[in-house]
């Protein structure tokens, strides 16, 4: 497994970052039941960067928390057979990992969501990427159905590593 994190946020960290990223993303892709070694890219950034971001790639001219760009285009979440018809769209060619996709989040947004929702900024990381790791797996909320299946997983998987409300 891969994890490059690119850190362009211009102020301070003060959490442990790339260790919350490193286990979620493990994670995540044990719960969703990842049958490859993977390659995920991680960029941290702040509300102006994300939000030239947004409105480049989706036409929402607004700052917003997390953005996922998933590498495959999943008929059915967690799915990752499909990659095996056309594996030089899907793997590196170099490691033989498979390209899940790439994260951004806003690290403005992690502090002011944790401060906004009670918790650590620790677990509001720990959240965003748990909930980016399910859309490069193929899960989406559009749908309120949808909605409700992401949050129980995203829950299950900050459970697995202790990332809790309180």
């Amino acid at each position: 497994m891969t994890v490059n994190i690119e850190n362009e946020y211009l102020c301070e960290i003060s959490i442990a970052y790339k260790t919350i990223i490193h286990e979620i993303v493990e994670t995540a892709l044990q719960y969703v039941g990842c049958p490859y070694d993977v390659e995920v890219n991680v960029l941290l950034t702040d509300n102006d960067s994300i939000q030239e971001i947004n409105r480049e790639n989706r036409g929402i001219d607004r700052p917003t928390d997390v953005l996922s760009f998933p590498m495959i285009d999943f008929q059915v979440p967690e799915e990752f057979s499909l990659v095996e018809a056309h594996p030089e769209d899907y793997f590196n060619s170099d490691t033989g990992e498979l390209m899940l996709g790439d994260i951004v989040i806003s690290m403005d947004k992690v502090y002011e969501q944790a401060r906004e929702f009670g918790h650590s900024p620790e677990r509001e990381l720990a959240f965003l990427v748990a909930h980016s790791m399910l859309h490069l797996s193929g899960y989406d909320h559009e749908e309120e159905a949808e909605r409700l299946l992401m949050e129980d997983k995203q829950e299950e998987i900050l459970q697995q590593k202790g990332y809790t409300r309180d």
